[in-house]
């Protein structure tokens, strides 16, 4: 008990806010049941095949892309609370919405207008843990908002997976009756989000640029750029857990399929819970580079046993753990990095940005990897994506050297 309270205490001495939105993404996330179903739903109840399928996950990420590039703007211009909030609204109503009509074409178009939604306020929700953090305590508020999103998901897929066959209608109703809790407690108790002012010498890469559009940002700043790119690359590769792997488990286990990969998913938010404290405390000092680095390569080798063993469900969630892994590297490395090498005028827009680029990326891999799942075969369509994560190693390691070229005061405070 003394080694978890000791974790769990780098977390203290954030600001109350910071807080409060770690318990609102906890209850949202409890509700979040739907989504990582997105691909047994299109299969296994509306009957389509893996290439349509792909073409529907291709559609909603270009409806989402040009939510997200609004949402930055508004992030960067308008109170970022009050995106939240009403974004958060419709997602409601859409949720609730499904549950009340019958399971059909309508159904998954309503879920993407929810994910439409709540992509639109992401933006303004890094923006904002951004503005109440400093510089140096930035990583370990990302990392507490990874952990609450987890915590709060370590049972609803699983619930998701035995509600999948009879109650599908039921996950929709919890998905939304959760994210209304949330919006609740984050209208009634965020009050106070003016910025901190950060006068270290590592914040001066955030000095506000009003007059600057964020193209010429960019074109100062040629690491963001090629972050730009792993980013999007990364987005490519990660969504396959979301896509390829159930796909599979249903080509393997029929409809056990959605069950065990419920699990799996569940499984994945534990190991977060239980690994996020931990990889953050031992690898502080890690530049955000590295982390990237490690996180690649861990998501690589749970893609490897996955495929290596395809039909061991045991061999499932020890690949689940090695991802995992790799996912909490990557992810407490990107919050971090990102808003603390941008100006603070322009944090929307380019996370923003970050999501359309990785959106527009994993709708050609989705593609792709969908017709040659269907045309040649699922291997074939595995090597494109172990192709591209072979790619991001190489560009993370370009990324490296730039980085500490272009930003060395963060790394002198290491």
């Amino acid at each position: 008990m003394h080694i978890f309270s000791g974790l769990f205490s780098q977390y203290r001495g954030l600001r109350k806010e910071v807080y409060i939105l770690f318990f609102g993404r906890i209850v949202t996330n409890m509700g979040s049941m739907v989504w990582p179903m997105l691909t047994m739903i299109l299969n296994q109840k509306l009957g389509l095949e893996a290439f349509a399928i792909s073409a529907v996950v291709v559609g909603s990420l270009l409806l989402m892309a040009p939510a997200n590039l609004l949402g930055g703007r508004l992030a960067d211009r308008r109170n970022k609370k009050r995106v939240i909030v009403v974004c958060d609204s419709l997602s409601i109503l859409c949720y609730l919405v499904c549950a009340a009509v019958p399971m059909g074409y309508a159904t998954v178009g309503l879920m993407l207008c929810a994910g439409i939604c709540q992509s639109m306020e992401w933006p303004s929700y890094n923006a904002l843990i951004a503005d109440l953090t400093l510089t140096e305590d930035r990583a370990r508020a990302f990392s507490l908002e990874y952990l609450g999103a987890n915590l709060g998901l370590v049972l609803s897929p699983t619930l998701a997976g035995l509600l999948f066959r009879d109650y599908l209608w039921l996950s929709f109703l919890i998905s939304g009756l959760a994210i209304a809790c949330s919006t609740a407690l984050i209208f009634f108790f965020v009050r106070d989000i003016t910025p901190v002012e950060d006068r270290s010498e590592a914040a001066s890469y955030q000095t506000a640029a009003e007059g600057l559009r964020l193209r010429e940002v960019l074109r100062e700043n040629p690491a963001i750029t090629l972050y730009l790119l792993f980013g999007a690359l990364y987005g490519a590769i990660y969504t396959q857990y979301n896509y390829l792997m159930p796909l599979d488990m249903g080509r393997v286990h029929g409809a056990d399929g959605a069950l065990i990969y419920g699990t799996v998913s569940s499984l994945n938010c534990v190991i977060v819970v239980l690994f996020t404290p931990l990889i953050t405390r031992l690898f502080a000092r890690m530049p955000d580079v590295w982390k990237f680095f490690a996180g690649q390569c861990f998501i690589g080798a749970g893609y490897g046993l996955f495929l290596l063993l395809l039909g061991s469900v045991p061999v499932y969630y020890l690949a689940t753990l090695l991802f995992t892994w790799g996912e909490i590297f990557a992810t407490i490395g990107d919050g971090p990095y990102l808003t603390s090498r941008i100006p603070a005028s322009h944090r929307g827009r380019i996370n923003a940005f970050v999501s359309v680029l990785a959106t527009v990326m994993q709708g050609i891999c989705a593609l792709s990897v969908g017709r040659i799942y269907e045309r040649l075969s699922p291997e074939g369509a595995w090597a494109l994506v172990f192709a591209l994560l072979f790619l991001n190693l190489v560009l993370l390691l370009v990324l490296v050297r730039a980085d500490r070229r272009a930003y060395p005061k963060l790394y002198s405070q290491k």
